[in-house]
């Protein structure tokens, strides 16, 4: 470089000083301001980094999340980035950090920023395109997370043979986990990426057509639509439905189940001003609950157990969701079910309980389980368990080689249960089930190691969770929960298995880093009055 296109590339930076080299010690974070652009600086090892400070999944600041060694956990959702390269290293979200200079000089530490990637919040890693000349293709059947993430990983890695998505939903990826919480969103606003992108890494994306037979043996699927295509590796990931109801009067006009966009919309406009019944008292039912509350002229939700969430957060936290919905308008039908539902001129005029009490209602909405999406499979030779879901290895390989499977259909080893085999339907496991998945395929070892993640948005405020309760034995609750303030620890042989937490950030991201790690947290340590090791 000469002397003139050094000044010109200064020219082009903004430098900064942002503090004093004593003002930050190893492992610890900063949150600066360049222009009006968020900055992270770190300092590990005697080394400064400086990456985006705001995270690429819904721009929560990350000042705010946990550091372990050369990586940031978010405190929202849970994605980390490694802070020396910007990588996202772990999900949910597609998009790296930028990074930035620092240089140290005179015990003052600086930070530059181009000028031209001022406004810059995320970076997309480089991705190869397709080569017409490489006769090798990798079919996705699925059109969710896993699916996506799997795509970008094998551009990102070279690959350049053909990739094709194959989606029954009439949208490319979106993100689904806002169709519960926000139901009238315009669909450009959910999608994870824009169309163009698929045409400029040479990406098929085949939406409204459903796979309904695989032939391992000749490499093959079948369309519903009678055409076939075949494949060299073939990714399963179909994710899961929503359970029908079963009881008389469940095809009736305005019984809904909340599976696509289409039915988001439908549920959202035939709701308003109206009478609503919602079944189920989980994840889906309550936040259906919770985002037509002040749209719907009444809500009712009727539950099998005495609280909501009763089995997977515990019957304290339970109680105090109920209530939070409660100061919302919506009224709760516990410890009951449904037994028919009635109609008029074929429409949903009211529901029948087990106690044979008689709800009116305009619209049914119904979350009451998920089913894997896997009867396609029935002669591929893909082995399923008991609950339908497929069978895959800590490398996403089913029992038929060349055929991988990952997010949400998948029963798979998890390592901090000592890789008891599970089905986790979380948005940010399907994303890493997506990659280790991709980076097999290219014959690059890689075993699912993430830590499950997930959460929940009711009346205004936000629950956390990770790890994996099933069969915690024990609560132990920090902080408290009348003021909607607390973490819950929960306690399965002697060590925490899984936290939730409300409004007490960062504890379940520093939780999921210790499982992350291998490190157990003992009962001793989680009854203890000392949260330092919480960060709180």
């Amino acid at each position: 470089m000469n002397q003139g296109e050094e000044q010109s590339e200064k020219q082009e930076e903004l430098t900064i000083l942002v503090c004093q080299e004593s003002d930050l010690h190893d492992g610890q974070m900063k949150a600066v301001t360049v222009e009006d652009q968020k900055v992270l600086l770190v300092r590990t090892k005697g080394q400064y980094s400086a990456v985006g400070g705001r995270c690429t999944h819904y721009n929560a600041p990350l000042i705010m999340g946990t550091l372990v060694g050369d990586r940031v956990r978010c405190p929202i959702h849970g994605a980390c980035f490694n802070v020396k390269t910007g990588d996202i290293e772990d999900y949910p979200g597609l998009d790296c950090l930028p990074t930035y200079k620092v240089k140290v000089q005179d015990g003052n530490v600086y930070v530059s920023v181009d000028k031209k990637s001022l406004k810059l919040t995320k970076r997309m890693k480089e991705m190869c395109t397709v080569k017409p000349d490489v006769k090798h293709t990798i079919l996705l059947v699925g059109g969710g997370p896993a699916s996506l993430v799997c795509a970008e990983t094998l551009r990102q890695n070279c690959y350049q043979g053909r990739i094709i998505i194959v989606t029954k939903d009439s949208l490319p990826p979106f993100d689904k986990p806002k169709l519960s919480k926000a139901m009238d969103v315009e669909s450009s606003s959910i999608l994870l990426r824009q169309h163009d992108f698929y045409e400029q890494h040479g990406i098929e994306m085949w939406t409204g057509k459903e796979v309904v037979s695989v032939n391992s043996a000749d490499k093959v699927v079948k369309m519903s639509d009678g055409t076939s295509q075949r494949y060299d590796q073939l990714l399963i990931s179909t994710g899961c439905r929503a359970c029908p109801l079963q009881c008389p009067g469940s095809d009736l006009k305005g019984v809904h189940l909340l599976q696509t966009y289409a039915d988001a919309k439908e549920i959202h406009a035939s709701s308003l001003g109206k009478r609503v019944v919602v079944i189920g008292a989980s994840f889906i039912g309550m936040e259906a609950a919770s985002y037509l509350s002040d749209k719907a002229a009444s809500v009712v939700l009727v539950g099998p157990t005495k609280y909501p969430f009763q089995k997977s957060l515990g019957p304290e936290i339970g109680k105090m969701t109920m209530k939070m919905l409660e100061e919302k308008k919506v009224k709760f039908v516990m410890n009951n079910k449904v037994t028919e539902i009635r109609g008029e001129n074929g429409k949903v005029k009211e529901v029948v309980l087990g106690d044979g009490s008689v709800l009116e209602a305009d619209v049914v909405v119904a979350g009451i389980g998920a089913i894997p999406n896997s009867d396609f499979l029935t002669g591929s030779n893909v082995a399923v368990d008991s609950r339908k879901a497929v069978i895959v290895d800590k490398f996403m390989r089913t029992n038929v080689p060349d055929i991988f499977s990952a997010g949400d259909v998948v029963s798979f080893p998890l390592t901090i249960r000592g890789d008891q085999r599970v089905n986790i339907g979380h948005w940010q496991m399907s994303h890493a089930h997506g990659r280790v998945a991709a980076l097999n395929m290219l014959n690059k070892p890689t075993t699912i190691e993430s830590v499950p993640f997930f959460w929940s948005a009711l009346a205004g405020k936000s629950i956390r969770y990770a790890g994996y309760g099933e069969g915690y034995t024990e609560i132990i609750i920090k902080g408290k929960l009348e003021e909607r303030k607390f973490v819950a620890l929960y306690i399965k042989d002697e060590v925490v298995v899984a936290a939730a937490s409300m409004a007490f950030e960062p504890a379940v991201s520093r939780v999921a880093d210790l499982l992350d790690q291998g490190k157990a947290i003992t009962k001793t340590q989680a009854q203890s009055e000392d949260l330092s090791w919480l960060g709180i």
